[in-house]
């Protein structure tokens, strides 16, 4: 089966993450925030490839786990392999694994205002054109991926004001952030060969309508990189989860979802002139 092709409204190909004239920019610097260790393979491995492999500089936030752990340290080694440098861990724990930062609280649990702070700082240290995480459903509903959604939202807009956090460093605000997701249609089409059935009455599925995807990213000469740098997360890859999925599926179709991502995108920097009404 194939996958639908998207694009960007507007253009008949897909398409790089824009930020105005600064798409080829060789100094763009483009983020990740993520909940978890081996989400930034699974989710944006491609792109961060992509991107690195092009001259940009690219980095990852990962929200839980600690350092010196097993999964920190495989981190590191997915970062390694996707040129997006050394870990930046924000030292929580997992919603669903205290052991994953002992004595720390979890994640979803801790002050807003402190996780904020937290990731204003890596936002102003790095400075970054764009950031990327997870659209509002956290993917796939994960409470550290919902939680990161928030918190990536509202630390972009505070990273910007003077009066907020101040101690962080100077102010920065991105030009854009932009939200993994998934085409709803094409999560409907693989379901029941992800999950063994059909969904059930009223269950939430992964994804946004087709129109509401901003950009449609092509990484397929990047697949073996992003599949690399998966499997670079072995504790993961030992239990199941993402990865055993993925294995299960026909390989006409792994390799197809492996070569695409896709984004909602949400500007954060006036690009049009000043206008005295609100607009649609």
């Amino acid at each position: 089966m194939r996958l639908p092709v998207l694009a960007t409204k507007g253009d008949e190909r897909p398409v790089h993450l824009r930020t105005a004239h600064y798409d080829h920019r060789m100094d763009f610097r483009l983020l990740c925030v993520h909940a978890h260790p081996d989400d930034e393979a699974i989710w944006t491995g491609g792109t961060l490839a992509k991107y690195a492999d092009q001259g940009a500089t690219t980095a990852v936030v990962t929200c839980t786990w600690a350092a010196g752990t097993r999964r920190a340290a495989e981190l590191e080694r997915s970062l390694d392999i996707l040129g997006a440098g050394a870990p930046r861990l924000l030292g929580y724990a997992d919603a669903r694994n205290a052991a994953s930062a002992p004595g720390a609280p979890r994640f979803v649990d801790a002050p807003l205002e402190e996780t904020v702070g937290r990731l204003v700082a890596q936002l102003r240290q790095f400075r970054p054109d764009v950031v990327l995480t997870y659209d509002a459903y956290g993917g796939y509903g994960h409470p550290d991926h919902v939680h990161a959604h928030r918190v990536t939202l509202a630390a972009v807009e505070a990273s910007g004001y003077d009066q907020l956090y101040p101690e962080a460093g100077e102010p920065w605000w991105p030009r854009a952030v932009y939200l993994a997701t998934f085409p709803r249609e094409l999560v409907e089409q693989h379901y029941e060969s992800l999950f063994g059935a059909p969904p059930g009455p009223g269950q939430a599925l992964m994804g946004v309508p087709a129109g509401r995807i901003a950009v449609h990213l092509d990484v397929a000469a990047w697949k073996e990189r992003k599949w690399a740098a998966m499997h670079a997360h072995e504790s993961e890859v030992g239990r199941g989860a993402s990865m055993t999925l993925l294995t299960s599926l026909p390989e006409p179709a792994r390799t197809q979802l492996l070569s695409n991502e896709w984004y909602r995108r949400l500007p954060f920097t006036e690009e049009r002139p000043l206008s005295t009404t609100l607009e649609p």
